[in-house]
């Protein structure tokens, strides 16, 4: 068919326009980082951390199936879910956490994610999800873990070769988890959010489930380490050290969020004092949520639906002013090299967790064209998009150290990690199994890991901005599940937004 001059002319144009956006693409990736490739490894992570059966689609094809048993001594499948770190324990609070917060990436920023990078989100959500509502199956009572550390800490063994004892833990009327069932409440609401479009009935079952979890919580109030038979698997990894209050409120909110039901408002609004909404600590994680509870309930004020949350506004705007610098209530230290830094260890599931909340509150000022009084200093959305920003580009090598705290992004990045799996020969390479403490040769080694767990966010560098690759010191090499999680929101952001104003 012949083609008039016209439309060979707009046929030109087109290719022109194509030429320059790739053009203005492959410039802006050489100047600064590529966000699209470092969030598809975030996400892939997840799958290096998989328990259960493995589906024919996994990509890390150097991990197997594993945990196939879990929960049949007590009579109950507790197959799936993810192993929390670089050991083989499956600990139910931090892996509802995470939950909680890849949803509230998808829901937040999935439209910022290209459509199979938001496929493969909502799968890392799923095959949490889908644990999750075994664990919580039968009434009244919840599986909070499988595996005991001690044991399990004992051994340098994959998660293919585990033949130790995989100790089934749970609470119940007598013997209460309210941070748990609070948390596991948040997670299946947030994520019946994000599958509302996508799954309607696998929405609506998880919503329904959350609904029953948090009668549960707020029914037999409890912290789920004070339960002694709990706290002896559980502590001191994942012990509840700041309270069961900020679970129930946390649940309750993304109740309300996720249904629109007035009597979760209500539960906010009668509880938020006594069950301390105010505590203002300069920190969001597995075991505290009131930044993150300040945060998420502080957008149904913003925007003008619930004058009755003003506080809860007030309550997020003074943990933001805790992060700037300027300002007369800054809490938090920085590294010399910029990087957030709270003492302990796994400093970077701090880094990750405050900007995911920086980038989520300045979305919600920004809609609602507002700012933050720190105290005389005015802070607008810009500036906090700002602050995560440098963050995330530390993350990924903009650092004195000059590396890529991600594993297989950049041309340098952690070849060590504390992690089994990878620093064990894959069962392809080695199908012999491997007995406990067999793998301490491994693990001793100075040798790179074998097996690239793509995507593996480290604890990170020290006060100093110092990084020894080392996998025993397990503070700094060990990636984590709530490292990873809410970093594929803030990396989603930017994505789409890579140079934010």
């Amino acid at each position: 068919m012949m083609r008039c001059p016209s439309h060979r002319r707009f046929l030109l144009l087109l290719h022109l326009l194509f030429f320059l956006v790739v053009t203005e693409v492959r410039r802006v990736n050489c100047d600064g980082h590529d966000y699209q490739e470092a969030l598809s490894k975030c996400i892939l992570f997840f799958e290096g951390q998989r328990s259960g059966s493995l589906p024919a689609d996994q990509r890390l094809t150097w991990r197997g199936h594993s945990g196939l048993s879990d929960g049949s001594a007590t009579g109950v499948d507790l197959t799936g879910g993810y192993y929390d770190a670089g050991d083989n324990i499956k600990f139910g609070f931090p892996m509802a956490f995470t939950t909680t917060m890849l949803a509230w990436s998808v829901i937040e920023f999935g439209d910022s994610m290209p459509p199979s990078i938001l496929r493969d989100a909502l799968v890392a959500v799923r095959w949490a999800t889908d644990y999750l509502l075994k664990t919580v199956a039968q009434p009244d009572r919840i599986f909070v873990q499988v595996g005991d550390p001690t044991i399990d800490h004992n051994c340098w063994e994959r998660p293919e070769d585990m033949d130790t004892a995989r100790t089934v833990y749970s609470v119940d009327t007598t013997r209460p988890g309210s941070d748990v069932a609070g948390e596991t409440a948040a997670a299946l609401s947030a994520a019946s959010m994000a599958f509302r479009l996508f799954d309607p009935g696998y929405s609506d079952t998880l919503l329904r489930t959350a609904v029953r979890v948090f009668q549960f919580a707020d029914d037999y109030k409890g912290a789920y380490s004070d339960n002694s038979d709990v706290r002896s698997g559980a502590c001191p990894f994942y012990c509840d050290f700041d309270g069961y209050q900020d679970e129930l409120l946390w649940g309750a909110a993304w109740l309300r969020r996720a249904s629109q039901d007035d009597s979760y408002l209500s539960y906010i609004q009668n509880n938020g004092k006594t069950l301390g909404a105010d505590d203002n600590i300069n920190e969001f994680g597995w075991d505290n949520k009131h930044a993150g509870l300040n945060v998420l309930v502080s957008k149904e004020f913003l925007e003008g639906s619930e004058y009755s949350l003003e506080s809860y506004k007030a309550w997020a705007d003074s943990f933001m002013c805790t992060l700037i610098p300027e300002s007369s209530s800054s809490h938090i230290e920085y590294t010399p090299g910029g990087l957030i830094y709270k003492p302990g260890g796994s400093n970077m599931q701090h880094v990750t967790s405050i900007a995911f909340l920086q980038l989520v509150y300045a979305n919600y000022l920004s809609r609602s064209s507002q700012t933050v009084n720190c105290g005389g200093v005015i802070v607008g959305p810009s500036s906090l998009h700002q602050l995560a920003k440098r963050q995330v580009d530390y993350i990924l090598g903009d650092n004195p150290m000059e590396m890529s705290y991600m594993v297989g992004y950049g041309s340098k990045y952690p070849q060590r990690i504390h992690h089994r799996g990878s620093s064990l020969p894959s069962v392809n390479d080695h199908p012999q199994f491997i007995a406990c403490k067999e793998g301490s040769v491994y693990f001793n080694s100075s040798d790179p890991n074998p097996n690239v767990l793509v995507g593996a966010v480290v604890g990170g560098p020290d006060e100093d901005d110092v990084y020894e690759d080392d996998r025993a010191d397990f503070r700094k090499s060990e990636p984590t599940t709530y490292i990873n999680a809410p970093l594929v929101g803030v990396l989603a952001y930017f994505v789409a937004n890579p140079n934010p104003n």
